[in-house]
């Protein structure tokens, strides 16, 4: 199976940068970086010793001075788990990622995707967390750190905006040709944060956390899918039909030739929980994306 290309450093503002690893698939998300004279705000990890010392190559080739912060988007491993490369950094990610990282740990082989080559990985957790929000500033330039007050992603998306240069990194909550996935947080959660506090915010450059730089119509096309998602789950329990069974009776329709579209399981499982107000089952719902896929692990190609 080959490998997607290496990730690449693409200058979205001026000193501001999204680092892209197609093709967004599990576990190769985007970082990203702000420089200034004396210090870099990084912005994610990587899933890999590999991909995160590729990051900071990318930095490198640009500027000499040290990477002074490092933001976590959210606690999920393709973006934290390089968090022990950045030696110089304070690690700052929203205060319910914290325990979140711990819990989860870091990635290993053995569970339902496909094996991966992690490198040596040291698990280093947020040494700095916040509640609502809070800035960062490189040199003059001011990058604000908000959490959008819900569960959507997760219960702990943290999104960097850049007022002055209506730039937006958005961590998971925005996926732009790669299909959402909601069971660490609410599809329903998800609607409602896009609608009404990431649009408004007005960014024109918006680095999602897999997939291409894009402009504010990815908002529109993942908003798209969440509601596809609500639909097929509403129809789907009216007939009594399980997550995985209703997955297998749905037609995807435009949305098949997003990648990892075996999330439509995982999303399903979500919004029958929350619909039921039962505790969500995350390893039935790994087994059955499993299952959907014919039994085989999930392709990982980090």
């Amino acid at each position: 199976m080959n490998r997607p290309e290496p990730g690449r450093a693409e200058e979205v503002s001026d000193g501001v940068y999204a680092f892209v690893q197609p093709d967004g698939s599990w576990m190769i998300n985007n970082s990203g970086f702000v420089t200034g004279s004396t210090g870099v705000l990084c912005i994610d990890a990587c899933a890999t010793e590999r991909r995160t010392r590729d990051l900071l190559a990318a930095v490198a080739e640009v500027s000499t001075a040290p990477v002074r912060t490092l933001v976590n988007t959210h606690h999920h491993p393709d973006h934290t788990a390089g968090n022990g490369y950045f030696p110089t950094a304070t690690i700052v990610a929203h205060e319910q990622a914290r325990p979140e990282m711990r819990t989860l740990g870091l990635p290993a082989n053995g569970g339902p995707w496909s094996d991966v080559d992690y490198g040596v990985l040291d698990l280093q957790l947020p040494f700095l967390t916040f509640t609502d929000r809070i800035t960062v500033w490189v040199e003059d330039l001011r990058c604000e750190l908000i959490h959008p007050g819900q569960p959507a992603h997760t219960t702990n998306d943290v999104v960097v905006w850049i007022p002055e240069r209506a730039v937006l990194f958005a961590g998971d909550l925005l996926f732009n040709g790669g299909t959402p996935f909601l069971l660490s947080g609410s599809v329903r959660g998800s609607v409602e944060v896009l609608e009404g506090f990431l649009r408004p915010l007005g960014a024109t450059t918006i680095v999602p956390g897999h997939g291409p730089v894009c402009g504010p119509e990815v908002i529109g096309e993942v908003l798209d899918y969440l509601r596809f998602v609500l639909d097929v789950a509403r129809r789907g329990q009216e007939a009594g039909l399980s997550p995985l069974e209703l997955a297998r009776h749905t037609d995807l329709g435009r949305f098949a030739a997003w990648t990892d579209g075996e999330r439509i399981v995982g999303n399903l499982h979500s919004v029958y929980a929350e619909d039921s107000g039962r505790p969500l089952d995350h390893g039935a719902a790994l087994r059955d994306m499993v299952a959907f896929t014919g039994g085989r692990p999930l392709t990982c190609l980090a």
